[in-house]
């Protein structure tokens, strides 16, 4: 039976990556990729650091859960052939369809076109259009160490070992969270943490895949949710005016920890809550990884004019700008998909 829930949650972490994209653009906590701040302080910014601690744990522990599912319906090389076309390709030969645009204005707002020779700013703008596609190059990568482990794991050990897991476990996990966060960290480049992003796709695999588990973190939804709302009230005061993106932040016990437990807290509470269907849920679980795909073009673009062609005030650039990835995403996804060459290379969708 498919656990609805999940693919809710999915979709809805989908919207909130878009969302914080948008917030992300004017950020003026140090982190770069933006088309600059309005003021010195930003207390708006306070967004930023209640949600990216953990939206993308959460993400890659739903993708570890999910992987477990396929698993039991294809076979390894099925599930490999799958994933290359769905995150693979999209993460790569798209970067030469699409993405190169996202490359393109990289260049643009970092005054790169001044200087870089015209011959150049073609490779150059793919090779800078990853963007948030980095999520699935990372994903695809995690495939090779998962087929590996489970074929080591022929009597299925870990995995019934996790079936063990209580919530005191599970809570302690954090400190294994914290622990892996300090490891595989690509220099410079930190949404590349490979240490961390394995080891919560792992844990999703051998242990949330369970339903007792997964039933534990519904019957704590709420004491949870408390306490990792006033967790990230606590987070976001304590480290607002830091970059956020640090790595020294993003290896500190406080970040980890507060991450861990928001991301029981939204499984917890998505299980409770959220574990149905209708048609809007369905439509949105078909198409969430389209719209992470191709919205950030829709968000860099209209940002970087909205903020320097228009003297409109930051509140009407955030709620245009909002409005553009909202709305556009969508309807180009609808394009895309009905395009067969185009929607291959840049969804990944075969047919």
């Amino acid at each position: 039976m498919r656990k609805y829930y999940l693919d809710n949650i999915r979709w809805a972490t989908v919207l909130l990556v878009m969302f914080y994209h948008v917030f992300y653009m004017f950020n003026a906590a140090g982190v770069l990729g933006g088309v600059g701040s309005f003021q010195t302080v930003h207390y708006q910014d306070g967004i930023l650091y209640f949600v990216y601690p953990w939206f993308m744990v959460l993400l890659f522990l739903i993708a570890g859960i999910s992987a477990r599912y396929s698993l039991e319906k294809l076979t390894p090389k099925e599930f490999l052939r799958r994933r290359t076309w769905k995150l693979l390709v999209p993460s790569t030969l798209g970067l030469f369809v699409y993405q190169w645009i996202v490359g393109y204005y990289n260049i643009k707002i970092g005054g790169g076109l001044a200087y870089i020779p015209a011959f150049l700013v073609y490779p150059i703008s793919v090779i800078s259009g990853v963007g948030p596609l980095w999520f699935a190059q990372v994903l695809w990568l995690f495939s090779f160490p998962l087929l590996l482990v489970r074929k080591l794991d022929k009597d299925r050990r870990l995995y019934e070992l996790g079936k063990k897991c209580n919530f005191p476990v599970l809570l302690a996990f954090a400190l294994f969270i914290w622990g892996s966060s300090h490891v595989l960290n690509m220099p410079v480049i930190t949404t590349y943490r490979f240490g961390i992003y394995l080891t919560v796709f792992l844990l999703g695999y051998f242990v949330f895949s369970h339903e007792n588990v997964q039933n534990i973190l519904e019957k704590m939804w709420l004491p949870m949710l408390i306490v990792s709302v006033c967790m990230g009230i606590a987070y976001t005061v304590f480290y607002f005016g830091e970059n956020y993106g640090d790595a020294a932040v993003l290896k500190s016990l406080f970040t980890n920890v507060y991450a861990w437990f928001m991301t029981l807290a939204v499984l917890g509470t998505g299980k409770k809550w959220f574990d149905r269907e209708n048609r809007f849920s369905a439509y949105m679980t078909r198409a969430s990884y389209g719209f992470y795909v191709l919205h950030y073009a829709f968000v860099l673009i209209p940002c970087y004019y909205l903020k320097n062609y228009t003297g409109w005030s930051p509140w009407a650039i955030y709620g245009a700008a909002l409005l553009a990835v909202f709305l556009c995403t969508p309807v180009f996804y609808e394009l895309i998909r009905r395009i067969p060459v185009l929607r291959c290379l840049v969804l990944g969708i075969k047919k």
